[in-house]
């Protein structure tokens, strides 16, 4: 195999181009082993004959589960009994079929297997089904035939994710509504769809989709990975949501969590034949020390074929436009890279990869790609394996972007441990930009990660407790005064350096207040911390909508001048001692002070022969600031002496404030 050019454009990987090379072509051929000369897409395929269907005015039952002896379906058709009728036939290499009289089962009505093998028997939710519910009652979980009369009609069929750079709005179906209940996927088309429009993203990503038995698992314990989760709609509703977001221009991709499996027995896949191994590994190596969970077993071709065929399955059926894979750390390495630094490319190459979750990266992006060519895929990793978000011609493993998990992390220990007036400005713009040149990254300040209880988001850490009480505009106070002006510079700085991606999570935007902590015996499973509060956005009397109005404002600039689709930051200067820092991307100057209380009159920045005037201003009165800006001015750069001698850009930068520039064009007097 040729050296792939992610390899060439690095010095550093060669080193380790033999390792980089096997690992392509093991997954090349474990590929080709799987796929026996079909396509991948026809690969893919196994929710349309697994599951439960409608076949000719028929039902059609199968499922698969090599270890299993019987299968019979229970429901409320036969009163919960196992009888003849209702029996499954094995068909051979492990599956399972029955077929059904049109009349032996009704749109709406529960069912389940119930499911025995050598030694035991148990009830299990089919594997494969797309409606499981439970009963608010009991809290037990069964599928649910659905097949309504009418299928979803599509309104925006053609709609196609636009070339712009992802914005994108981090959000949860379910506390995306201001009271203490479970929302839905109505209330977030009618409700929370237009203040995302309103706010300028153009894709959502959501949040706990695929049916999850606990609520407070985010979503990330998954039970049923063909389900959307019923507790916030039908799968109708949910349809309804992405085509309303469509007609908006709004992309929206879901969390799908490949990673592990929730161990539930019942209502999960812990053990679904009578085995772990069916679906998982064995031993050590098949539960998830810190997650509590299964571990997919990606060296067997019928796991392949189900998680490809849940990819499938929610690019079509629900027209989504992408994926945030969660947990592919956890993925990639037999450690899940826990306690693990991965400080040097050392801890890339060693034997500690698993070469089978590689492999299933490499099918899983081509996949999508082949599918949908204008689908997203975005991996939550925070090892920064070399190659990860690389496209596949280049030797990679396809993703689109990653996640820049380091971002937040730096915010958060800048803002705990570095007293303002010692903020180092040149490691802020290291930290910001620090990427591989061959791939993008979603660049972010905080996402649902930080707001999780025992955390706490950037505008908590900076203005703690006086957000209880000093947040009316009518009450000066100096923490707030300090916690606005940072979050606004902190977000524009994030978003002007993001590797090509931006992410913000829901709320955040505004400032929302405390944390996110959804009900449990904890807290007498209370919702008053699962929600978001939008009555304090729209409250003119409070701050938090000039928050909201700066970040729509810097969002619709983004888009309007194209800038993350700008490739180069330009660093231009920094001093610490002043805290002042300058970069430029396209023909945007950044220029911020960071300095908590020095401004700086005729603030002279070395540039050459320009001209410029502000276009953006953290300082804007509109936005909580001081107004101590003139938005009015063109700024010249001025000659040290003669035309010919080094250009001067000469500012007022007053304390805590960032400024968007716009370069003009510039008839150089000769």
């Amino acid at each position: 195999m040729e050296l792939p050019t992610f390899v060439k454009n690095d010095q550093w990987l060669e080193p380790f181009a033999q390792e980089i090379i096997s690992r392509l072509e093991i997954a090349r051929e474990k590929e080709h082993e799987i796929l026996q000369n079909t396509s991948l897409s026809d690969f893919a395929q196994g929710h349309k004959w697994y599951g439960l269907h409608r076949e000719n005015n028929q039902w059609v039952v199968r499922d698969w589960a090599p270890n299993a002896t019987e299968i019979y379906i229970i429901g409320e058709f036969n009163h919960w009994q196992e009888t003849p009728e209702y029996a499954m036939n094995s068909v051979g290499n492990g599956n399972w079929e029955l077929i059904l009289q049109d009349n032996k089962m009704n749109h709406g009505d529960l069912f389940a297997f119930s499911m025995f093998w050598n030694g035991g028997h148990g009830k299990r939710i089919p594997a494969w089904i797309n409606r499981v519910v439970q009963n608010d009652e009991t809290k037990i979980f069964n599928a649910q035939v659905w097949a309504p009369d009418k299928l979803y009609k599509w309104k925006n069929e053609s709609f196609r994710r636009s070339n712009e750079a992802p914005l994108i709005y981090e959000a949860h179906i379910g506390m995306a509504g201001e009271s203490e209940q479970v929302h839905t996927y109505n209330e977030f088309r009618t409700e929370i769809l237009p203040r995302i429009q309103k706010a300028g993203y153009n894709t959502i990503q959501l949040m706990a989709i695929p049916e999850h038995p606990y609520y407070g698992s985010f979503g990330y314990h998954v039970s049923g990975f063909f389900a959307p989760s019923s507790r916030f709609g039908t799968p109708e509703e949910l349809k309804q949501l992405v085509d309303e977001a469509h007609g908006m221009g709004i992309s929206l991709i879901i969390d799908l969590v490949h990673s592990h499996a929730v161990k539930n027995e019942v209502e999960g896949l812990g053990k679904y034949d009578g085995t772990r191994w069916q679906f998982f590994h064995e031993g050590a190596r098949g539960e998830h020390p810190a997650w509590d969970s299964y571990c997919f077993n990606y060296g067997k071709p019928e796991v392949i074929h189900f998680l490809l065929s849940n990819i499938r399955y929610w690019l079509e059926e629900f027209k989504f436009d992408g994926f945030r894979f969660d947990g592919v750390t956890s993925m990639l390495y037999f450690d899940h890279g826990l306690g693990k630094a991965f400080t040097c490319y050392d801890d890339y190459f060693n034997a500690g990869l698993d070469q089978e979750a590689f492999t299933y990266f490499i099918m899983a992006n081509r996949l999508i790609h082949e599918i949908n060519p204008n689908a997203i895929s975005v991996a939550e990793e925070m090892s920064g394996l070399p190659g990860l978000a690389t496209p596949h011609a280049d030797g990679g493993l396809g993703f689109d972007y990653r996640m820049a998990m380091g971002v937040p992390d730096f915010w958060i220990k800048v803002i705990k441990e570095i007293p303002d007036e010692q903020w180092d400005v040149g490691n802020i713009f290291h930290e910001l930009t620090s990427k591989r040149l061959d791939e993008k990254v979603v660049s972010y300040a905080e996402s649902h990660d930080q707001a999780l209880v025992g955390d706490k988001t950037i505008i908590f850490r900076l203005i703690d407790k006086e957000m209880y009480f000093s947040m009316r505009k009518d009450q000066p106070n100096l923490a707030v005064e300090r916690g606005m002006a940072l979050h606004k510079m902190i977000r524009l700085a994030t978003l002007s350096c993001a590797g090509g991606a931006y992410l913000n999570f829901m709320g955040n935007e505004f400032g929302h207040p405390e944390w996110i902590d959804f009900p449990r015996e904890g807290n007498n499973w209370s919702y008053a911390h699962a929600r978001r509060l939008w009555s304090l956005l729209d409250n003119k009397e409070l701050r938090y909508h000039q928050l909201a109005d700066f970040d729509r404002e810097m969002i619709l600039f983004a888009k309007k001048s194209g800038l993350i689709e700008s490739p180069e930051v330009n660093w231009l200067y920094d001093h610490k001692g002043n805290e002042i820092l300058v970069y430029s991307r396209g023909k945007y100057l950044f220029v911020f002070n960071f300095h908590p209380s020095q401004s700086f009159a005729d603030y002279g920045i070395p540039m050459d022969a320009s001209k410029y005037k502000i276009v953006l201003d953290t300082d804007d009165e509109r936005f909580g600031g001081q107004n101590r800006i003139d938005r009015q001015m063109t700024y010249y750069t001025i000659p040290l002496t003669g035309l010919t001698s080094q250009h001067y850009l000469r500012l007022y930068l007053p304390a805590r404030t960032g400024l968007v520039l716009e370069k003009l064009e510039f008839k150089r007097i000769r």
